[in-house]
């Protein structure tokens, strides 16, 4: 055998595979863990406090509109639940589309497809569960709103 034959049968790279596989799982941990993590850390207020202050929120805005004053929202501090939770956010995104890079450039390289496969999979999923906790938060946040509103009598 030529030294080239062998040469042709060896397994092509795996580092960009691995990479992304890793940076993947890293992003699918900065995606979920947190939303496990920082509510045993930083209990949240109770839900009888969170919407009585919505309701006296939307209460002072109705009546600034009816006094015919701009109405000035009160400035809330950010808790450090919701520092970490944005944190976390913004990581598990940023590192899902570095998976997803790592996987596109490990393809363009002509490494193992399964690695990169796997990379890609793992990154669109942890930037697919941040959306959808976005969409759950929202939707929360208009049901709260709108059982605020008819306590209140605006629907």
């Amino acid at each position: 055998m030529t030294s080239s034959a062998m040469t042709s049968s060896t397994a092509p790279s795996r580092r960009l595979g691995i990479i992304g596989s890793i940076v993947g799982v890293l992003a699918l941990m900065a995606a979920v863990l947190p939303r496990w993590v920082v509510p045993i850390v930083f209990p949240p207020p109770p839900a009888e406090q969170v919407i009585v202050d919505t309701g006296h929120r939307i209460k002072d805005r109705v009546m600034a509109r009816v006094k015919g004053v701009e109405y000035q929202a009160p400035r809330i501090e950010k808790s450090a639940a919701r520092s970490w939770s944005e944190t976390a956010s913004v990581t598990a995104i940023s590192l899902g589309l570095l998976a997803i890079l790592l996987s596109v450039l490990a393809l363009i390289f002509r490494e193992e497809r399964l690695l990169a496969a796997v990379a890609a999979t793992l990154g669109t999923g942890a930037i697919a569960i941040e959306i959808s906790f976005v969409m759950i938060g929202a939707l929360i946040l208009i049901a709260i709103l709108y059982v605020v509103g008819n306590i209140v009598g605006l629907f």
